[in-house]
């Protein structure tokens, strides 16, 4: 897409109101201070203490109260109040960082004022929020004397501009010195050359947790109404007892006290499907704070033999280091080690001895890293590169390249040429890094709440991405109180963004999402299984979710990919449960996926399955393919079918997607949309294949008239597919039906 796209897509459709900020609606906003916050704040700081948490930021009622504690502060409490407004509220477009930004605009505009609070001081705060509500007031600045300088200081390091850049460029050709020094400094990515490059050497102190370590152990399903206060869901962290942890939150404190950060290790490490909020949690317990970013933290080092890849990008989103370690039995709990990222070496600390060696998984990974994460390196390279455009200037030099023009190969894989296309590219190939469309994204009630911060962070109004669906199926059955709340508040907030809201009760995400697709799109989710049977999708964590929602578009470097081809017929007695446990069973066979957990084989890991031999089935029969590729730690799954199957799907789905806009559901205009696109493809069937000369990784042919008994998997793990004659006689202790 154009280098400008990603920059000013979150401003499509309605968002360039997220940069618009009238400072007299502030009182509108701070009306309801009450003399009694005082003691409710000290009192929930009392409360979170007690349990060794920060409070919570500040809802929008509290920071009011404090702008008119700031306005009229009491006898030694302004201070308080000013520490407050600068690190206890949420950046973005929270309610709350509203009422900040409002009054700190005020305050630079002469509307407002407070003995703690100078023109230049709301200056350098509203430098702090990253983007949304306090981007137009430093624009504005730029034109007052007074405090231009700092402003610009301020905006040179705020990438969330959206289309306020517009105006930047407008105020430097009006000949305003100080908009051209903000437009020079994203040119030459100031942003990012201010910050320290990765080490060539970080010395850590090892967290070991041996075995596999999935995201249910790092953020328990049980405790899922507390993801989004992450503090408080760290807690919940390895609660349960296990090889090494006995008291996961002590032994960290022991550790602490070491003297050196905390990184996590693990055999095999996050696999599930709660990526996010297992991220929060190790970070939050071992990671590094921004002080204007309340309870959240960044950074960190995560070390796996291999790291499930959705947990792997998240790591990157949040700024992590992840590293997949070719082995990890040398390093113990406790132990201190160099980490040599540059070098791919892993040292017992201030020695010699190698424990380990590792490959990056990109050279890029570096810069996002130094960036903060991934998110912010891509909306950056994006500003720079649409400032240098605008300044007449070649691309930047000063990022590690991804990838160059697509290179040509004999032949692209399905998903190749699904990606490509999503991308406006001949071909893809494995390595590439590539920012396709995202034509559908899919949120769920778990993980939604924290989707939703990370769109406030975002500064969010509107949606880029095609079609944004939510639904309620985690929590609908035994909501906690904090769901109702989820289920009263997140549905307006998706459709006020031009999303598409189920509603409780609804059933499952994937039996809705996979009836609004689009045959040959990519797409994503927050959920593990969101695996479409027509058009591909890379499931992601939150953060990811509400990235590719906001922008449209995706950060993806290419998977390799691994053929299943089926042929033959299905034998009587044979279903496509067993189908779906062939595929494993026949990587065991090969070598090609151990059952242990210690230094374990997956062929599949990372990698995008792509399913050959099945075209007749249905698209409902098709998700159960795709589906457990899930199962397999796939980074995605394409299966080839034939035209009439998904003509009938389609059919079937629009005349769904009416009746929801009789029934009320919305948001209407986006369903309208993808009834019309629909249409569009009924009307002119084609689909994508893959070339016969694609390269793939590895390739299982597996022929269904030699199946002629059931494939199980055994309790516990979904790798270990054995035959019913494998297991015959073993005795059955609990059946669930």
């Amino acid at each position: 897409m154009p280098v400008s796209s990603i920059t000013r897509s979150v401003a499509g459709r309605g968002v360039r109101r997220a940069a618009q900020l009238h400072p007299k609606a502030a009182p509108a906003l701070v009306r309801f201070f009450s003399s009694g916050f005082k003691a409710e704040y000290e009192a929930h700081v009392a409360e979170r203490a007690s349990e060794g948490i920060p409070p919570l930021p500040l809802s929008t009622k509290w920071a009011a109260d404090v702008v008119e504690m700031l306005k009229n502060p009491p006898a030694g409490e302004g201070e308080k109040a000013l520490d407050l407004l600068k690190y206890r509220v949420p950046p973005g477009v929270d309610d709350a960082s509203y009422v900040k930004a409002a009054f700190l605009a005020a305050v630079v505009k002469g509307e407002a004022s407070s003995p703690h609070v100078s023109k230049e001081d709301a200056v350098k705060m509203l430098g702090t929020m990253l983007g949304g509500y306090n981007v137009a007031p430093l624009v504005d600045a730029l034109d007052d004397p007074s405090v231009a300088p700092l402003a610009a200081e301020a905006l040179k390091h705020t990438l969330l501009m959206f289309d306020a850049k517009f105006d930047v460029h407008e105020k430097m050709k009006a000949g305003n010195k100080h908009a051209e020094g903000v437009m020079k400094a994203w040119v030459e990515a100031e942003w990012f050359t201010a910050k320290p490059e990765v080490p060539k050497k970080m010395s850590l102190c090892v967290f070991k947790v041996t075995g596999e370590t999935n995201t249910d152990d790092l953020s328990p399903a049980q405790d899922a109404w507390s993801r989004p206060d992450i503090p408080l869901h760290a807690l919940a962290m390895l609660k349960n007892a296990r090889d090494g942890i006995t008291d996961c939150q002590q032994q960290i404190v022991e550790l602490k006290k070491k003297g050196f950060p905390l990184t996590y290790v693990g055999d095999v490490v996050g696999t599930g499907s709660s990526r996010k909020s297992a991220t929060n949690s190790v970070l939050w317990l071992m990671g590094d704070e921004n002080p204007y970013i309340p309870n959240k933290k960044f950074g960190g080092v995560c070390i796996g033999s291999t790291i499930a890849p959705i947990f792997f990008n998240t790591m990157e989103d949040a700024g992590a280091l992840p590293i997949q370690a070719d082995d990890v039995t040398q390093l113990g709990m406790g132990d201190i080690i160099d980490v040599y990222p540059h070098d791919g070496v892993i040292k017992a600390h201030g020695t010699d001895t190698v424990l380990s060696t590792f490959k990056l998984k990109t050279e890029v990974i570096l810069d996002e890293v130094r960036a903060g994460g991934r998110v912010p390196l891509i909306i950056g390279r994006a500003l720079t590169s649409w400032a240098r455009e605008a300044m007449q200037l070649p691309p930047s030099t000063v990022f590690k390249a991804a990838s160059g023009e697509a290179p040509k190969a004999a032949g692209y894989t399905l998903a190749q040429k699904m990606v490509a296309k999503a991308c406006g590219l001949p071909g893809v190939l494995p390595g590439m890094y590539v920012e396709p469309k995202m034509t559908t994204v899919g949120s769920q009630d778990t993980t939604g709440p924290m989707t939703r911060d990370e769109l406030k962070d975002l500064a969010c109004l509107g949606f880029s991405a095609d079609l944004v669906m939510q639904s309620f199926c985690h929590t609908a059955a035994y909501p906690k109180p904090v769901d109702v709340v989820t289920h009263h508040t997140l549905p307006d907030f998706i459709r006020d963004r031009g999303g598409v809201s189920l509603r409780p009760g609804d059933g499952i995400i994937h039996s809705w999402l996979n009836r609004m697709l689009l045959p040959d799109t990519v797409g994503t989710g927050g959920d593990s299984h969101t695996r479409f049977p027509i058009g591909i999708s890379f499931p992601a964590g939150s953060g990811a979710v509400a990235f590719a929602a906001a922008t449209g578009v995706m950060p993806l470097d290419m998977p390799e990919s691994v053929l299943v081809r089926f042929s033959g017929e299905m034998q009587p007695g044979i279903t496509l449960r067993d189908l779906v446990h062939a595929i494993p069973l026949a990587a065991i066979q090969q070598g090609k996926l151990t059952v242990p957990k210690k230094n374990k084989v997956n062929v599949f890991a990372g990698r995008v399955l792509e399913i050959e031999g099945v075209e007749s089935l249905k698209c409902e029969q098709a998700f159960e393919l795709s589906d457990a590729s899930a199962e397999r730690s796939a980074a995605g799954c394409s299966i080839k079918l034939d035209k009439e199957p998904i003509i009938e799907y389609l059919t079937s789905n629009i005349t769904m997607l009416k009746w929801m806009i009789s029934e009320g559901y919305g948001d209407a205009r986006t369903i309208k949309r993808r009834i019309a696109s629909m249409e569009a493809w009924l009307a002119n069937p084609q689909l994508m294949e893959a070339d016969k000369e694609a390269q793939y990784h590895t390739v299982f042919d597996i022929d269904m008239s030699t199946i002629k008994e059931p494939i199980l998997c055994c309790p516990n793990d979904p790798d270990d597919a054995k035959t019913l004659a494998d297991v015959a006689g073993t005795k059955i202790d609990e059946v669930f039906i």
